[in-house]
């Protein structure tokens, strides 16, 4: 056998054996040194793994990861699903549409799913449950409307893309995320309103907010409201890069929970910081030894070799588009959409430049894509979240999982045929895609 394909067995047999995906791609990437290269290139292995987070956008990933986390303790999720209930008022499905609504936006503070998917079902689950909601029903349906936060700017999958493709703005793809986003948010709501007017389930105010009307929820969810707005309106203007918009995020978020809300202490801030500073370091550790993986891949060739496979399959672009997405839908079933990225790009990159496929559109579809395989068993990150707080089994989510998939799926398939849709908002503000 050669030695890259050593080096793809090897990985894939650490990964059967348990192993941690970043130690997995380490492993493997120095087995592929060792069988292809000389062992005396194992030297390169401290130099690889620096220069794989030694990038400046990087910082934004432990920066929006802390805002995430300052949001979630900060009571905005409360105050966000009180003005979305008071809005909406109580009516068949009414509190599944708040769930939808609340994921989206608060997607537009931490640009984490898992973060996201945890600040909404601590508030949701117990009114939707009281309501008449099925528990495995609400927990799939925060999980799946939580993924949107991967699209929905700011997004750190979003980010590490922008890194790992050259040439992509990340300012682009914010802007291209944010309709695809919305267009997912609703492909997920109209199944959910059907469920829940077929069963009859009622949404009902939340404890404590039936005498709260419209104007003062509005007020109290305003510095929530906010926060996108300041982000990406920093971003459009030029007044900050994405990176320093993380910053700005983080402060500002630590002005909300300290003098608005003042639901954060600075006890609180200091543990948080320690949060996100375990959460960054297992991000950074996976980007780090993924650097292992990515220069033994090339140096062997190994990338060059599946891809120029990968492009022989068939000279028809619609249908390896297909291939190629579902090959990352089942990828985002077991891993996490970092380690697709890191592991899956190198090869999809030479893929996307043969068939002329518009890198900032296709981004925004692998995004979908992993945000379908985080609410998808078998690991599904954002339903391991939601079905931990509900205190039920995977298992028992598994049909409304499916049903999720049918839909979000539906809206992936709209952004793969009309490419507008993701690429409009880019090009009229006169981004480079």
């Amino acid at each position: 056998m050669t030695p890259d394909v050593w080096m793809i067995l090897a990985f894939a047999g650490f990964l059967i054996a348990g192993v941690p995906v970043a130690f997995s791609l380490a492993l493997a990437g120095s087995v592929g040194i060792v069988a292809g290269l000389s062992p005396d290139m194992l030297a390169t292995l401290g130099t690889n793994t620096y220069n794989s987070i030694a990038k400046y956008p990087l910082i934004a990933i432990p920066l929006f990861i802390l805002t995430g986390l300052i949001f979630e303790r900060s009571g905005v999720a409360l105050r966000l699903v009180r003005f979305a209930q008071a809005l909406i008022g109580p009516r068949h499905g009414g509190l599944a549409l708040v769930a939808v609504l609340v994921c989206m936006i608060m997607g537009g503070m931490s640009g984490s799913g898992p973060a996201d998917a945890a600040a909404v079902a601590m508030v949701m689950l117990p009114s939707m449950t009281k309501a008449g909601y099925p528990k495995p029903f609400s927990a799939t349906l925060i999980a799946a409307s939580a993924s949107t936060a991967i699209l929905i700017p700011p997004s750190v999958a979003l980010i590490l893309y922008s890194i790992v493709v050259p040439g992509v703005d990340l300012r682009a793809l914010f802007a291209a995320g944010l309709f695809p986003g919305i267009l997912a948010g609703l492909a997920l709501l109209v199944p959910a309103m059907i469920v829940a007017k077929r069963y009859g389930w009622e949404g009902t105010p939340i404890a404590g907010s039936e005498t709260l009307t419209v104007r003062t929820t509005f007020r109290q969810a305003l510095p929530a409201l906010f926060a996108p707005v300041l982000i990406l309106g920093g971003l459009r203007s030029g007044l900050f890069t994405p990176t320093e918009a993380a910053v700005v995020a983080v402060a500002y978020g630590t002005l909300v929970g300290l003098l608005l809300t003042k639901e954060l202490s600075l006890r609180d801030l200091w543990e948080l910081l320690g949060e996100a500073a375990i959460i960054s370091g297992v991000v950074m550790l996976i980007i780090a030894l993924a650097g292992i993986f990515a220069w033994a891949g090339t140096m062997l060739g190994t990338f060059r070799h599946l891809a120029e496979w990968i492009i022989g399959l068939t000279d028809n672009g619609i249908l390896l588009l297909v291939l190629v997405m579902l090959a990352v839908l089942v990828a985002g079933m077991l891993l996490d959409a970092i380690s697709i990225y890191l592991i899956m790009m190198p090869v999809l990159i030479p893929v996307m430049q043969h068939f002329e496929w518009n890198p900032v559109w296709f981004g925004i579809l692998l995004a979908m894509n992993i945000a379908i395989g985080q609410f998808t068993p078998p690991v599904a990150v954002n339903l391991m979240v939601t079905t931990e707080v509900a205190k039920i089994r995977l298992e028992e989510t598994l049909c409304w999982a499916l049903l999720f998939v049918v839909a979000m799926g539906c809206a992936l398939a709209l952004v793969a045929i009309f490419p507008s849709i993701a690429l409009w908002l880019p090009t009229v503000l006169g981004y480079n895609i």
